[in-house]
């Protein structure tokens, strides 16, 4: 649901975040810190593939788990 900042709601990692509406997957995961090419990402259960990331608008109650990508040595 939106609240009344206009902002909605998601899940993500189990912890409830907020966005704009329209605001698309890349865009998002910059705002929460993350850097785009180093996490992968599973959107409503399903892993979603880099190439749909910049059509990919993020909705209300949308469940993301982001993981990232540490590399070893």
């Amino acid at each position: 649901m939106d609240n009344a900042s206009g902002s909605i709601a998601l899940q993500v990692n189990g912890e409830t975040k907020t966005c704009l509406p329209g605001t698309q997957l890349p865009e998002f995961l910059t705002q929460v810190g993350l850097n785009p090419k180093l996490v992968a990402v599973e959107y409503n259960g399903e892993i979603l593939a880099r190439p749909l990331w910049d059509s990919t608008t993020l909705q209300p109650d949308d469940q993301l788990e982001i993981v990232t990508i540490v590399g070893g040595g």
